[in-house]
């Protein structure tokens, strides 16, 4: 299993090197999904994610498509979104995909993935932050 510390990676950067180890069958952990950064405006990002929560299928609103307000949960999606998941390799991949929030005592030594780390500081935002201004409780 791979433990991989997300606090101060972006999020597009980290998912694409998270999708890559799935779909190589390894199973992967990642911790600290809240304090992921996102980079741009944070009113930009939470029009684009409150206006992907809105979708509603018109003939059957039960089978919209789902985008959650935590923050583990919405790096899952977002994990999801770089996998073929529409067939059963990348469904196999989704689940050994595991994300917690925080660092879980006794966990192995994280790694880090330095393609996804951020130099810049402005310009960028938390996961947590991301979901606290969508009304989710941002942990």
């Amino acid at each position: 299993m791979v433990v991989i510390d997300a606090s101060g990676a972006v999020v597009g950067r980290l998912s694409a090197r998270v999708a890559k180890l799935l779909l190589s069958k390894q199973e992967v952990e990642l911790i600290n999904a809240d304090k992921a950064l996102m980079v741009g405006s944070l009113g930009a990002a939470k029009e684009k994610y409150s206006s992907r929560r809105r979708q509603q299928n018109k003939r059957t609103p039960e089978d919209s498509p789902v985008w959650p307000r935590a923050p583990h949960m919405l790096l899952r999606r977002i994990v999801r979104g770089m996998l073929p998941y529409k067939s059963q390799r990348g469904r196999d991949a989704y689940r050994r995909l595991k994300v917690v929030v925080g660092a879980p005592s006794g966990a192995a030594k994280p790694a880090r993935v330095p393609e996804a780390s951020s130099e810049q500081k402005h310009g960028t935002f938390t996961l947590s932050e991301l979901c606290k201004s969508l009304g989710g409780s941002g942990q």
